[in-house]
């Protein structure tokens, strides 16, 4: 989470809890990918809460590397990927599985390329005004689009399934992003990582509630 140390494990405590109740609502196959969206979530705040300590007491330099790696790779990598896959796979519609498909291979691309970024162009956490900072020297030319990229593919899949309370879950993750990139540009990743956790709870709903017996027995 964005703003401390204690703020970010007592977030991933919550997010995790969340998400072990949402695993256990996922009575079918094509459901657990979904379900396990909170817990990613939980871990990614987790890493977050190291990188928080790592930074304050100046020490433990692999354990903050390694914390990094797993909040940019969950940040930038499977986000980009989890959303539209997860959508396709409970979608009963034919139709917007195809389309979510389009998704799904325009997110791998995002994924693909952030993953070259890493690899190739440093980047590290520091703390700035009770916030957490990711700086990168990733080519400037396609840091806008390819994050514009980014939003659609982690975004608009939710607004096109079927499914019901997905668009709920889409609204959500779009004004953590008009928010964030108001009042937090500089810390857009972190801030913005730290909101959309808050659709962990949206997702146990959808779970519980969006599914009757016969879509649950469709996508066993």
């Amino acid at each position: 989470m964005c703003f401390s140390a204690g703020a970010s494990f007592t977030g991933a405590a919550v997010i995790t809890t969340v998400g072990l109740a949402c695993l256990k609502k996922a009575d079918s196959p094509s459901l657990r990918v979904f379900a396990s969206i909170p817990l990613i979530f939980g871990i990614q705040q987790l890493s977050e809460g190291i990188i928080w300590v790592t930074l304050r007491s100046g020490g433990n330099v692999s354990l903050q590397k390694a914390a990094t790696i797993v909040f940019l790779v969950t940040a930038l990598l499977i986000w980009p990927v989890i959303i539209p896959y997860s959508m396709m796979q409970i979608e009963p519609g034919l139709k917007k599985k195809k389309i979510l498909r389009i998704f799904l291979l325009a997110g791998s691309l995002v994924a693909a390329y952030y993953a070259i970024c890493l690899i190739c162009f440093k980047t590290a956490p520091v703390i700035e005004s009770h916030h957490i900072r990711y700086t990168g020297d990733f080519p400037k030319p396609l840091v806008i689009p390819v994050f514009l990229l980014y939003l659609v593919v982690t975004i608009a899949p939710l607004f096109i399934s079927g499914v019901k309370n997905t668009r709920v879950m889409g609204v959500i993750i779009f004004l953590s992003v008009v928010v964030s990139a108001i009042f937090y540009k500089e810390y857009l990743t972190s801030v913005w990582c730290f909101f959309a956790s808050l659709i962990s709870v949206v997702i146990y709903f959808i779970l519980r509630y969006s599914f009757d017996e016969p879509a649950r027995a469709s996508l066993a």
